[in-house]
């Protein structure tokens, strides 16, 4: 069984010339023919080299790995029953699905509230998210969620001022911030400002809690698509340059004579951007809780992504000890920006072993006294299947579940439909829904409602996208939270889901479906046969009798 495509791929712009005869293991064409001019991903690698190793184009596009994994989340099923409701009165007036409450709260003191239980991890510097940031950070905060603005963003500014080493004004950090606050209702949601190496040299988080009123902020360990820190294309030489003075690695030597007249002479168009990877050691990480929290940080998040188990531990550990208030684990294969193509797909581990082992690590903790943190989880999901699951697989412990690509996806969809009203040029896919933003978007009278007319025309069209498809995934979970007879997050448990391969069961601990529930039932067939049996015998014993008094009549 093959898991990957080797040496073809959207996200490479490559493809094989003798696409339905490939090698399995080398992704090579069974016949690789003296003359072509190299379509595959070997072939292009041998005129544009590193180019090659990222998505492309960059900047418009996200990316997520092509693996296929043995096991994956479509290998649960939720389980529903006939009997009770937990949440609420067990009255089926009562107990209808539109009473789910889907709100959770968390942090030391239970004082950070989300309307719905899922977050958008980290999406900093590139240009995917800083060109669809208005959606994202308006429609997030309009439905009551949170939002991370992720590594790298205030380094990458052009029009930052730093003092002795340190940044002291920004402007794209400030807008995405400002976006954020400006919209947030009733005090649900938040935004969160992740640091990396750089960030922390550069003392972003310090400077976003003291001059923007940031009250959360994030350390990073790293991400689901990537064992290494954060990259970026860059087009500009000056940028590249300036970067580089900020001590981000660029390459090529944005200074080089060489390069910069081949970069001028069109023998490349762009530099690529590189951050460091960080080095864990516990004593650090206690140090830089400590100095977070004196700079004012009310609470303190950690991210970490597909590394191997013992790193997934020592987070665990790690943010039990010094009182992380969420703890985001990124399984493997997921990504937003420039993750190199072969290593999002070839490294870390996948997200249900992941999610799996983070769930014994915290039962573990949990058994010992110790403090477990509220945990989400990312990796792939889209769906409220997918966020119900991710929240029984990991309960009860897991409070959210992470999703970038997917919200992206409605900011940038809900962006260009605005776009197309504008400029009169309503695809008919779309048209059939009407003309106008209140036609087309299904949200948009309650929106119009709950804001008033001049608020609501203030809304980008990709704010509306994102709430809009935040509003049918919180419908979508209320059902199938009704269905199992759950009606707030709380009661969420593993006895929800079944695994439908036994090795899916031996990863997770999910019992197989055909085991589940396996000592309840007979227990209820026990009680059926007792009881049955009272009732033949009865009947034998009447019978008897019967036939006995037609005897004696007889004789």
């Amino acid at each position: 069984m093959t898991l990957s495509r080797v040496n073809s791929s959207a996200a490479t712009l490559t493809k094989n010339r003798t696409e339905g005869s490939v090698h399995p293991g080398s992704g090579m064409c069974t016949t690789c023919v003296d003359g072509c001019i190299g379509m595959c991903e070997i072939g292009k690698s041998a005129y544009r080299g590193h180019e090659v190793i990222y998505p492309q184009p960059f900047g418009v596009i996200t990316t997520a790995a092509e693996k296929d994994y043995p096991v994956d989340y479509s290998h649960f099923n939720i389980m529903g029953g006939v009997v009770g409701a937990e949440g609420i009165e067990a009255d089926s007036d009562k107990a209808v699905f539109p009473a789910v409450d889907l709100e959770v709260r968390f942090g030391h003191d239970k004082g950070l509230k989300f309307r719905l239980p899922w977050i958008i991890p980290g999406i900093g510097s590139t240009n995917i998210a800083k060109n669809n940031w208005e959606g994202l950070a308006i429609g997030t905060a309009l439905a009551g969620t949170g939002l991370t603005i992720g590594e790298n963003v205030a380094g990458m500014d052009p029009e930052a001022v730093f003092k002795n080493g340190k940044v002291v004004d920004t402007v794209d950090l400030k807008r995405r911030v400002k976006l954020f606050q400006d919209h947030q209702r009733d005090g649900y949601g938040a935004i969160i400002v992740q640091a990396n190496v750089e960030d922390t040299r550069l003392g972003v988080q310090e400077y976003a809690i003291r001059e923007l009123g940031v009250e959360v902020v994030e350390m990073k360990w790293g991400q689901g698509a990537k064992n290494i820190g954060g990259e970026v294309k860059v087009k500009s030489l000056k940028k590249a340059q300036m970067l580089y003075e900020r001590g981000y690695v660029v390459l090529p030597n944005p200074m080089d004579e060489t390069v910069i007249k081949a970069f001028e002479r069109g023998a490349f168009k762009e530099f690529e951007r590189h951050s460091r990877v960080g080095m864990v050691s516990e004593e650090a990480f206690g140090q830089r809780v400590d100095e977070l929290r004196s700079a004012g940080a009310k609470y303190i998040f950690l991210k970490t992504g597909a590394y191997r188990p013992l790193a997934l531990a020592r987070a665990i550990a790690y943010a039990s000890k010094y009182g992380i208030d969420l703890l985001t684990v990124d399984g493997a294969g997921g990504g937003t920006g420039m993750s190199p193509w072969r290593m999002m797909n070839e490294w870390g581990v996948p997200p249900v072993e992941l999610h799996s082992l983070c769930h014994q690590y915290a039962e573990q903790l949990d058994d010992k006294g110790l403090h477990v943190p509220a945990i989400a989880v990312a990796g792939g999901f889209s769906f409220e299947d997918h966020i119900f699951k991710g929240l029984a697989l990991g309960a009860p412990y897991v409070k959210l579940v992470g999703m970038a690509r997917s919200a992206i996806a409605a900011a940038m969809v809900g962006k260009t439909i605005g776009r197309a009203i504008e400029e009169n040029k309503i695809p008919v896919y779309v048209e059939r829904f009407g003309n106008t933003m209140d036609d087309i978007f299904v949200t948009a009278s309650e929106l119009r409602k709950e804001l008033g007319n001049e608020e609501y025309e203030k809304l980008p069209a990709g704010a509306i996208g994102l709430y809009t498809y935040y509003e049918r995934l919180a419908q979508g979970l209320r059902q199938l939270m009704a269905g199992v007879r759950k009606f707030k997050p709380e009661y969420i448990t593993r006895n929800e889901l079944a695994s439908l391969t036994r090795e899916c069961a031996e990863i997770s601990g999910i019992p197989h479906v055909m085991d589940v529930d396996q000592k309840e039932v007979e227990e209820v067939l026990k009680v059926a046969s007792v009881k049955r049996g009272a009732k033949s015998s009865g009947r034998r014993v009447a019978k008897t009798k019967k036939r006995g008094k037609r005897v004696a009549r007889r004789a």
